[in-house]
């Protein structure tokens, strides 16, 4: 069945799909950044031209499907089926299953190194531990499903070229929509980094205890540890994730590390030997660093340093602020120790971006004037702005990660934002 044509010179068409189907054919369309009724199209055309009928498609609980076609495809679609003697929902099964054939899942992304993320800022209290779990979280989480997303200025533009690039493009989106889109479906090792351990805490797990024959990342470090570490790795069992992300829990060991450092060799790299052999593994290895600036600290910035064959901006230092005064201050610090180590040792170092976190534009005049600030600074510049709710305050209380917690919280869409926007 169709409608009259519309002013662009399609029609509505009307007809059934079976759920399943749609399903399939609404998440495949989004990540090849394609429009559905633009796969329909293409894949009717395609049913059309082929010799012979395909296999059956179990079309058994259809439901209702409209799109909107290039006027006169549907009644060649009809004519077609007739002739194949299969019904117009079959006819129409079959072109959406051939589309979804010939347009395999794109697969993710892998490369030479992990990239790593040290998100860092000398400021205890500014929420850097829910930042990295929230955004290693999204980073994980399933490509095979679709996930609201809160579109942010510049992934909207990269979200438009997409759509420019498929057959029927669409308008921009607008940056404050949120949109179902696909999971990253990348490999993510979560470091717990910082002596208080909050990271192991919040994801429920438990922390490495401090004892003479257990070993930790710190004694990783130290040259101390006895075994793998490998060994200390644990998953973050969610179905969400699907495997792809993992825990390095913190020990409370950690608050001597500066003191073992300082009798390493070479201290800087320490990190990076001790992360070395999980390497293979990740995509992505995301480090929650301690409110520090000793030579852990240095350790951490060493390792988010960019490598030799890598591009900019994959790995680096991503901070994490609040809209107040001493979050500035912190700031100014942290930046001094990054670019002292980048002119000492002749490394580069990028920044990522800064999170504005905990935002509440009901505190008044300090508040909005100093994100007005941040978002001033340009360069970094500021890629998130997470509201102060109560989703992941609540996911911690119940030792939960907040995706999982709250998934279609406004919390939960701004940090697949702030994935997309750092990848």
């Amino acid at each position: 069945m169709s409608s009259p044509a519309t002013p662009s010179d399609r029609e509505k068409v009307v007809s059934k799909l079976p759920g399943w189907l749609r399903q399939n054919l609404k998440i495949r369309a989004a990540q090849h950044g394609s429009e559905m009724q633009a796969a329909v199209e293409q894949g009717i055309a395609t049913w059309i031209g082929l010799a012979s009928t395909l296999a059956t498609v179990d079309t058994a609980g259809a439901e209702s499907f409209s799109a909107f076609l290039p006027e006169g495809q549907w009644e060649q679609l009809r004519e077609v089926a007739k002739d194949r003697r299969v019904s117009l929902t079959q006819a129409l099964a079959q072109s959406v299953q051939l589309w979804l054939d010939t347009h395999p899942a794109p697969g993710v992304e892998r490369s030479t190194h992990p990239r790593r993320r040290i998100v860092c800022n000398q400021k205890g209290g500014v929420g850097k531990t829910a930042v990295t779990a929230g955004l290693g979280e999204a980073l994980a989480e399933d490509p095979e499903r679709l996930h609201p997303v809160r579109i942010s200025r510049h992934f909207a533009e990269k979200l438009a070229e997409a759509h420019a690039d498929a057959d029927t493009p669409t308008e921009e989106p607008d940056p404050l929509e949120v949109e179902d889109l696909p999971g990253l479906g990348r490999r993510t090792l979560l470091v717990d980094y910082d002596p208080q351990r909050h990271l192991t805490k919040q994801l429920g797990q438990e922390e490495i205890q401090m004892a003479p024959d257990v070993d930790s990342l710190s004694k990783h470090m130290s040259g101390e540890a006895q075994g793998d570490i490998r060994d200390l790795v644990v998953p973050i069992t969610d179905d969400r994730y699907g495997g792809r992300l993992d825990l390095l829990p913190g020990c409370k060991d950690a608050f001597l590390l500066d003191v073992a450092l300082s009798r390493v060799r070479f201290r800087e790299a320490a990190l990076e030997r001790a992360l070395a052999p999980l390497e293979p593994f990740y995509d992505e290895i995301i480090v929650d660093c301690p409110p520090s600036l000793g030579l852990s600290m240095d350790a951490a910035i060493y390792y988010g340093r960019r490598r030799e064959d890598e591009d900019p901006g994959k790995s680096g230092a991503l901070v994490v602020v609040q809209a107040e005064d001493s979050s500035a201050d912190a700031y100014d610090l942290l930046v001094s120790q990054i670019e002292d180590l980048r002119a000492d040792m002749g490394i580069e170092i990028d920044y990522l971006g800064i999170v504005v976190n905990l935002y509440d534009p009901r505190r008044g005049f300090i508040a909005t004037s100093s994100l007005e600030a941040w978002i001033a600074i340009k360069d970094p510049k500021v890629v998130a702005v997470i509201g102060d709710l109560t989703d992941q305050r609540k996911a911690v209380r119940v030792k939960q990660p907040l995706l999982s917690f709250a998934p279609r919280g406004e919390q939960a869409v701004t940090m697949r934002a702030l994935a997309r926007e750092v990848s």
